[in-house]
């Protein structure tokens, strides 16, 4: 949760560098899952600035900022609730992605296109994911598991129990570990090691 701007512009340029970002601002035309990233950074700042410090005029921002948020996801393919994923967020494409509000995802997370974490049966219970995971193209994360850091989960995978093993490798349906090789080659180096 974004408590202050001091806060915002780190989750910006961790957010930045984690999207492998050379500018400091988007180009005009392009880079929209980075402008979809700060819009929604910005989003969740004016959530916690006009609700928990009851300032009006960040309140009225975050509806403005909420609906712009909306419209961008829609052309994006995203669903993805405020206050959900740590600073270090990378969104490498385009394309359906389908967050619980309820899921809790570290720092440095890198996650591709056509993915899903989720709850199961109609309950809140929803993934916990750890700092530094790589999530594949297509993979699913069901129900209230944990991940452990450094976890790297393969394309298509669905993991329905808890990886608790760190710096790991899972793939498959039901998801079983594939390797000790974690998530290192995939998260931007820059931004992996700023967890301690």
């Amino acid at each position: 949760m974004i408590t202050s701007k001091q806060e915002l512009n780190e989750f910006l340029e961790c957010d930045r560098l984690a999207l492998h970002q050379t500018r400091s601002r988007p180009r005009f035309f392009g880079d929209d899952v980075w402008k979809y990233q700060i819009r929604l950074r910005k989003t969740e700042w004016y959530w916690y600035s006009g609700k928990c410090l009851r300032n009006p005029f960040n309140a009225v921002k975050f509806l403005i900022s909420r609906h712009l948020l909306a419209k961008r996801a829609i052309r994006l393919g995203f669903s993805i609730p405020i206050n959900v994923f740590d600073k270090g967020l990378s969104i490498a494409h385009y394309g359906t992605i389908v967050v619980n509000a309820h899921s809790k995802v570290g720092r440095n997370c890198r996650i591709q296109e056509c993915v899903n974490l989720g709850a199961t049966g109609g309950n809140s219970l929803s993934p916990m994911v750890g700092n530094n995971v790589f999530i594949g193209t297509g993979a699913k994360l069901i129900g209230g598991i944990t991940v452990a850091d450094g976890v790297s989960i393969a394309a298509n995978a669905v993991v329905v129990k808890d990886i608790l093993e760190p710096n790991t490798t899972w793939g498959g349906v039901p998801a079983k570990k594939l390797s000790n090789n974690g998530s290192r080659e995939f998260i931007d180096s820059r931004v992996y090691s700023t967890v301690s």
